[in-house]
């Protein structure tokens, strides 16, 4: 039996973000989303019915078309163009990979070229598709070979190579989306312009306060902020926190049924999500939430 995409609930998922967590951007059929889970058709499904539900709510949907081979994501990428999207995203392919920054270009750029009025970034994860290509590396003439390039989601620890991503910047023609969410003071701090995150479903209001807190700056308020989500993820990931126990923990924060995950992920337990839910209810947040 394969899970099918609830995909009436969209609609409401869009509001509660807008609404309850001020979170007015999103990306599409990436990890959280288990896009590489889904059929082609599947995640075209998902990319129209964000867009159409999103439209004149939502400011960006960025729509994630990486897939282990090329035809497939040039037909995503050329679908995302077709529907409007704001932008589209594309991770390294982790079955054969390419081995250096030429190999990745090319392959991005292939990807690129189909929708050549889409900004496009490169999804940077190296825990999950073992493809270390160093950011910092692929920025070189990046521009020249894929005039769309603009900018990268980063979901790494390494920061470093981020604070060098950043000060090769210095034109601000690039956008840092950080993407590991227990660090992201850390890479405000050497610069990342905005993040991509789970945890930002059922905790964006909270997150937005921290990215107020830093701007001002009151760096105290915004650790603060920073501390609280990093006790909650801490003890969850001390549990086992994938993508299965995210939803079953943005189902309980927001009422919206996000379904079990497909196979080989498999449902949160009872278990689990008693524990989290009693950890999280008894964070006090700065704002007295």
């Amino acid at each position: 039996y394969c899970r099918k995409v609830n995909l009436p609930v969209i609609g409401q998922y869009v509001d509660y973000l807008v609404n309850e967590q001020n979170v007015k951007n999103v990306f599409v059929n990436g990890t959280t989303g288990e896009g590489l889970s889904l059929s082609i058709q599947e995640r075209k499904q998902l990319a129209e019915e964000w867009m159409c539900q999103g439209k004149d709510k939502l400011d960006h949907v960025i729509i994630h078309v990486g897939a282990l081979n090329l035809p497939e994501c040039q037909e995503l990428a050329r679908h995302a163009a077709a529907i409007g999207a704001g932008g589209i995203a594309v991770i390294a392919p982790f079955f054969f990979k390419p081995t250096n920054k030429d190999e990745l270009v090319a392959f991005l750029q292939k990807v690129a070229s189909e929708a050549p009025e889409v900004p496009f970034y490169y999804y940077h994860i190296p825990p999950l598709t073992g493809v270390k290509i160093r950011v910092e590396e692929l920025l070189d003439g990046i521009k020249a070979q894929i005039p769309t390039f603009q900018g990268v989601k980063f979901s790494d620890t390494d920061l470093l190579d981020l604070a060098q991503c950043i000060k090769k910047n210095e034109t601000g023609e690039f956008e840092f989306l950080y993407g590991v969410d227990e660090q992201l003071l850390g890479a405000l701090a050497v610069g990342a312009d905005g993040a991509v995150g789970s945890t930002y479903n059922y905790l964006g209001r909270q997150t937005n306060l921290m990215l107020q807190a830093f701007a001002k700056p009151d760096f105290a308020l915004a650790q603060q902020y920073q501390f609280l989500t990093g006790e909650f993820l801490n003890f969850v990931i001390k549990l086992g926190f994938g993508v299965a126990q995210t939803k079953a923990v943005m189902t309980f924060v927001s009422g919206i049924p996000m379904g079990p995950p497909r196979l080989p992920l498999v449902d949160a337990s009872s278990e689990f999500i008693a524990k989290a839910k009693a950890k999280l209810d008894s964070i006090v947040w700065p704002d007295g939430d």
